[in-house]
């Protein structure tokens, strides 16, 4: 039998991606002795920032991405709409975890609903939909409300639309330009909730606390952990995470959104096969954050400790806390509690993920408290 190959400290990790996920992996690289090279069309991108050396080229440039899978170790990810094919390339001159199968599945929302059906996962009922008579016929099947989605590329709520009763049909699919799409039916949750399961090359699981998530207009602004749920429910979103990180064979990290109905039923939202927003809380609250937890899963090391240090609420700040002038970092900061992460995005924009805050506390309440009260304070609304 072919031993699993093990990549110890000194090795270099290669990140396709150059978001701030990248950035905070290569953080936890550098600190645990590994080189970082990460692969972005951008330059001066937050992962490139605290790489040891940073590619700029197009993920469809066959030759540059060859080139950078030679010059590494193992390659992982740190967002999932990277080209099939491009992953194919690597795979030729490099090890790569998760596999691009897990990739490939999950970049898709129709494929992604497929396979958590046929792995007999719980989600809403979807139907899809590639011309306006589908859509017509969708929505008969499962009335309104419901939420059209795009079948790719869909993140933070984009490529969606709310279909009500009196939806001009016709327009709603001419807003989606011939894409193939998902017709999902409305799902009246009580929480959102996230369980972020790390899965080793030998297939063993941890998983970090589940996590409360509050959107807002569809970015997430609040993570709670732990969730205020049952123990049932927790022991429930749980066991979901863990069927699907087996199903997918995952060698990596793996966050699943979950809702939670009134009846406790959990269903899916959405796969993703890497760190997650709702996991930033893990780099101050938990015993091995996330970046840690992937490096040492796509390393084949052992898995760290999940364990919750404290009750902890993470809050994200995007570009809107920059409309008035700099944000009061100093005032914020006034709360010896309040940890910031700032990403190293050189322009503010509505909407754009800048940084967190995450705030510890005796209690959920008085962590909750505290987050809210810096972010008030960095825009002189709360000071």
């Amino acid at each position: 039998m072919t031993a699993v190959p093990v990549f110890l400290p000194g090795s270099t990790i290669g990140v396709m991606g150059g978001g701030q996920l990248g950035r905070m992996l290569g953080l936890a690289a550098r600190r645990m002795g590994y080189q970082l090279h990460s692969f972005s069309p951008e330059r001066g991108t937050p992962a490139g920032q605290v790489a040891d050396l940073e590619v700029c080229a197009q993920y469809s440039d066959e030759e540059a991405v060859r080139t950078f899978a030679k010059g590494i170790d193992v390659l992982t990810f740190e967002f999932e709409n990277v080209p099939v094919e491009s992953i194919e390339w690597a795979a030729q001159h490099c090890v790569v975890r998760p596999a691009g199968r897990v990739l490939e599945v999950c970049q898709h929302r129709l494929r992604e609903k497929t396979f958590l059906k046929a792995a007999g996962l719980p989600l809403p009922e979807f139907v899809p939909v590639e011309s306006l008579a589908q859509l017509e016929a969708a929505v008969a099947q499962l009335g309104t409300p419901a939420v059209l989605k795009t079948a790719a590329f869909g993140y933070d709520g984009k490529g969606q639309r709310k279909i009500l009763k009196d939806s001009d049909l016709a327009e709603v699919w001419s807003s989606f330009a011939g894409q193939a799409a998902v017709l999902e039916a409305w799902v009246p949750f009580e929480r959102e909730l996230s369980v972020l399961v790390a899965r080793g090359t030998d297939g063993a699981t941890v998983t970090y606390p589940v996590c409360e998530n509050v959107h807002s207009n569809h970015i997430l602004d609040l993570t709670l952990v732990p969730a205020r749920i049952t123990d049932t429910a927790a022991e429930a979103a749980s066991a979901i995470a863990v069927k699907a990180a087996h199903a997918l064979e995952l060698t990596g990290l793996l966050a699943v959104e979950l809702f939670l109905l009134p009846d406790s039923t959990i269903l899916v939202n959405e796969l993703a096969p890497r760190p997650h927003n709702s996991g930033h809380f893990s780099l101050d609250a938990a015993m091995t954050n996330q970046f840690e937890q992937q490096l040492r899963a796509v390393c084949g090391l052992p898995l760290g400790s999940t364990e919750l240090l404290r009750p902890c609420a993470m809050a994200n700040l995007l570009g809107d806390a920059w409309e008035g002038g700099e944000p009061d970092w100093a005032a914020a900061l006034g709360l010896p509690s309040v940890k910031l992460h700032l990403y190293g995005k050189k322009e503010a924009r509505t909407g754009r993920k800048m940084g967190h805050l995450v705030a510890m506390g005796a209690t959920l309440e008085a962590a909750e408290a505290l987050v809210r009260d810096a972010q008030a304070r960095l825009t002189k609304r709360g000071a």
